[in-house]
């Protein structure tokens, strides 16, 4: 059996999470025009919750005295991560374009780490930060195909300005997930998933002329299915536990990894083809995920000597 180094499989977990979540922004961006996007969120979060609510209970018993100590902190999380982040999301995929879309999010890895500073003081290295510079120009030269003098034309619209007060309340998630109380995953899951259903109960609500005229196609049921599970709970388990072993700027800027798994994605599901400057994305996608990657590698060998010398 083969055993991973607990970063290997966190990168591996990370890898899993982002094709969820491509394809969690296709699924959204598929069935705009069917259902409402408030209510797509608060469906996702209703579902997601039966599923993991069962599996907690014998946790949510162990952990009671940890969640009322808590409860500002958890939640703050469940605001942020799942219900601001994704409210915001489905809407915005409502009046933009994919590449907008898909480029308001390229932001989040940056972000993490300017949101680090201005909370905790952190601060990033040089190679850290040409990692996510290395990685965000990928990630640009996938969205306008090699042509980056298309960068002038681009046109900001109110669908990338809600898509980006998503980004930052994600940013924020990821970050302030250092202050996550010691609780068994399924017990977090469970509340900050509740905190979602809550949240998105009374804004859902404000859509129900379009909610009552819907058709319920067997393409709805199954989009409803997909979110609620796969980029729900089993992503932000995923996620969360990545977070904790790398930290949030590492796992944070593996988004960078989503706008070349959502062109993985339609190259798959709906026949379009590869070009030159997806493999060039591809490679500084990944080169500047690997940079960070030795880089933190580095400072853990460093700290680890550090720390032997100080016993010896």
């Amino acid at each position: 059996m083969i055993r991973l180094r607990p970063q290997t499989a966190a990168y591996c977990m990370l890898v899993l999470v982002m094709l969820l979540w491509a394809g969690n922004s296709i699924v959204g961006r598929a069935v705009r025009d069917d259902i409402p996007p408030l209510f797509l969120a608060l469906l996702r979060w209703t579902g997601a919750l039966l599923v993991i609510a069962p599996l907690a209970v014998r946790h949510l018993a162990e952990d009671r005295g940890a969640i009322v100590r808590n409860w500002p902190v958890i939640l703050l999380l469940g605001l942020l991560g799942v219900a601001a982040f994704n409210g915001f999301l489905y809407s915005g995929l409502r009046y933009t374009t994919a590449s907008n879309g898909l480029l308001v999010q390229a932001a989040i890895p940056a972000l993490v780490l300017l949101v680090d500073f201005l909370i905790f003081g952190a601060r990033a290295g040089i190679g850290a930060i040409i990692g996510v510079a290395l990685s965000t120009f990928g990630v640009v030269m996938i969205i306008f195909q090699g042509k980056l003098g298309a960068l002038s034309q681009v046109a900001f619209n109110r669908g990338d300005a809600l898509i980006l007060c998503g980004v930052v309340a994600w940013a924020f998630y990821t970050s302030l997930l250092r202050l996550r109380p010691k609780l068994h995953a399924p017990s977090f899951l469970t509340v900050t998933f509740a905190i979602g259903v809550l949240a998105m109960l009374p804004l859902a609500a404000t859509e129900w002329r379009e909610i009552a005229v819907m058709h319920w196609t067997p393409g709805v049921f199954a989009a409803v299915l997909y979110v609620a599970l796969l980029p729900s709970v089993v992503a932000f388990a995923l996620f969360n536990a990545a977070v904790a072993t790398l930290g949030p700027a590492s796992a944070g800027q593996a988004i960078t990894l989503m706008p070349l798994f959502g062109a993985l994605l339609a190259a798959v599901t709906l026949g379009e083809q590869l070009h030159a400057h997806h493999f060039a994305g591809m490679g500084l996608i990944l080169g500047g995920i690997l940079v960070s990657a030795f880089v933190r590698s580095r400072e853990a060998r460093r700290m680890a000597a550090q720390e032997g010398l100080r016993e010896a």
